[in-house]
């Protein structure tokens, strides 16, 4: 997005102009902000100071929630501020920034979500296994692969678009520095570009999502052979979380490529943005530790031990 004209700055249009809305939307926004980095921030706390999370499982839950966080701390509190203060303008330095990191944290979840997924497949399909084959140097790799991969994949296109022209729009409609209302807005020939995000988001889409669905096709028919309902039961209910995470992720992408119409596709955009940065990361602590009774037990654990340090 290099700037060869006189334009420095832009201005993110947001998601309405009445007052009152905006009022709403800041509190529903700051409410969900706050949850999500404090819940978050309790299962990365929980993950580090429990001797009985320190399982592959609990490494890559915890690098799911810093992702969680990063995430939403690199569009929202940007929003907030907008919100507050009126001011809508954002440096083209700045928006370069947003775009790189929401990119990084958002297309790394994906891969994440992926190495969870074969992680469920092995605890499930070889459980005498699961030590010997998701030991802790093994979970470092698949770590820094989605982190390795996800930069290989997006670096091109970024560093592409800051060769961008923008000659006298400025004004992106967006509550954030996204990659298509960006390109709309250059007056550059962007359509090698789009072809090039294009590519890359249904790669990343299709082979993370194809990852996950053999994995718990192979997960499934392994539980289905299991002799007892209890059993059953139990596999289930420890896949589950995870499940719910996935789909949640997955449907919302899904739905922001569903196009109803040329009109309305920049607005359910935003909205389901919205939704994908702010309520997704504040359901994801609550869904893994509700349904978990190691991580409940280590939470309860974590508040006697500060009450007791709190007395004394």
């Amino acid at each position: 997005m290099r700037n060869h004209t006189s334009i420095t700055s832009f201005i993110l249009l947001g998601l309405t102009d009445d007052p009152q809305l905006k009022i709403l939307l800041f509190i529903f926004l700051l409410i969900t902000y706050m949850l999500s980095a404090i819940g978050n921030l309790t299962i990365i706390i929980l993950t580090l100071v429990d001797s009985h999370l320190k399982t592959a499982m609990y490494l890559f839950l915890q690098n799911f929630s810093f992702l969680e966080i990063s995430f939403t701390s690199a569009c929202i509190p940007r929003f907030l501020y907008s919100l507050s203060t009126g001011d809508r303008t954002i440096s083209y330095n700045a928006c370069a920034c947003q775009l790189f990191f929401t990119d990084v944290f958002g297309v790394t979840e994906f891969f994440l979500l992926a190495t969870m997924s074969y992680d469920r497949y092995v605890a499930i399909c070889k459980p005498l296994h699961y030590m010997i084959i998701m030991n802790h140097k093994v979970c470092k790799r698949l770590l820094l692969s989605c982190w390795i991969t996800t930069l290989l994949i997006i670096l091109p296109p970024i560093f592409m678009g800051l060769d961008l022209e923008f000659c006298d729009k400025n004004s992106i409609d967006h509550f954030a520095c996204d990659a298509n209302p960006i390109l709309e807005i250059s007056c550059s020939d962007t359509w090698f570009l789009e072809q090039m995000v294009i590519v890359c988001s249904v790669l990343i889409f299709i082979v993370t999502l194809v990852c996950v669905f053999l994995s718990y096709l192979y997960i499934i028919k392994t539980i289905l052979g299991f002799p007892s309902a209890q059993q059953r039961t139990k596999a289930f209910s420890t896949c589950s979380s995870h499940m719910i995470v996935v789909s949640i992720t997955y449907g919302s992408c899904i739905f922001i490529y569903i196009k109803p119409s040329a009109k309305n596709e920049m607005t359910i955009n935003k909205g389901v943005s919205i939704l994908t940065t702010s309520i997704s990361p504040m359901l994801n602590p609550f869904i893994y530790t509700l349904r978990n009774k190691q991580v409940k037990q280590a939470f309860h654990d974590l508040v006697k031990r500060i009450m007791f340090l709190s007395k004394n």
